[in-house]
C-alpha cells in the first residue's frame, strides 16, 4: 500500500513537472525564437509605440477611415477581456434591428454608395474581435474614405491591395483586409499631407 502511494506520488511530481514547467517553458522558448512576433501578440508599433495588435479589431467611427466590423463586446467594442458574441439567431427580430441599425448607419455615412452592403459590415463575428473585413467590405467604404480624407480611390484601393492577407495555402479560407493595418498604412499618407514643407 505504501509503496504504492509513494508510486501515485512520484508519478504525480513527474507529470506536474513535465506538464506544468518544462512543456510550457520549451514551448515559450521554442516560440520565442521561431516566432517571435506571432508568439508576442502580433503587435503593432508605430515609431516604437504599441498601437495595437494585428489579432483584435478596433473602434473606428472617423469617416476619413476604414471602419472594421461590428463588435458585440461588453461593456466597450472589440473589449478582449470579454470576447463573445451576440448570440442572436437569425430569426431573432433584435438582430435584425442590430443590422438595420448598422445598415442606416452606414447609408447615412456614404449616402451615394451603391450596391449591396457586404455583409461582414452590419454584423459581428463569433469573438466579437475579429480584426478582418473582407476585400468587399473595404471596396465599399472607399468612397466615403476619399471623400472624407482628401484621398484618390485609386491610392486607397492600392492600399487594400497591400493590406490584403490571401487565402491559406491560395484556397483555403477568403482573402481578408487588416483594418488596423490599413487604417495605420492611410494614416501615415495623412501624416505625410500635413507635414511641414521643408525650405
Amino acid at each position: 500500500m505504501i509503496r504504492d502511494l509513494k508510486s501515485a506520488l512520484l508519478l504525480f511530481v513527474a507529470l506536474a513537472v513535465i506538464t506544468g514547467l518544462i512543456y510550457p517553458l520549451a514551448m515559450t522558448g521554442i516560440g520565442q525564437v521561431v516566432f517571435p512576433y506571432q508568439s508576442n501578440g502580433s503587435l503593432l508599433r508605430v515609431h516604437g509605440k504599441v498601437v495595437g495588435s494585428a489579432l483584435i479589431g478596433q473602434y473606428f467611427r472617423e469617416p476619413q477611415y476604414f471602419w472594421s466590423r461590428p463588435s458585440a463586446t461588453s461593456p466597450a467594442p472589440y473589449n478582449a477581456g470579454g470576447s463573445s458574441a451576440s448570440n442572436l439567431g437569425p430569426n431573432n427580430p433584435e438582430l435584425l434591428q442590430h443590422v438595420q441599425k448598422r445598415v442606416a448607419t452606414l447609408r447615412k455615412a456614404d449616402p451615394d454608395a451603391k450596391g449591396p452592403i457586404p455583409v461582414d459590415l452590419v454584423t459581428s463575428s463569433g469573438s466579437g474581435l475579429d480584426p478582418n473585413i473582407s476585400v468587399a467590405g473595404a471596396l465599399y467604404q472607399v468612397q466615403r474614405v476619399a471623400g472624407a480624407g482628401g484621398i484618390a480611390e485609386n491610392t486607397l484601393r492600392r492600399l487594400i491591395r497591400d493590406n490584403t492577407t490571401e487565402p491559406l495555402l491560395g484556397f483555403i479560407g477568403e482573402p481578408v483586409v487588416n483594418v488596423l493595418k490599413l487604417n495605420l498604412a492611410l494614416h501615415e499618407i495623412y501624416a505625410a499631407a500635413h507635414a511641414p514643407q521643408g525650405r
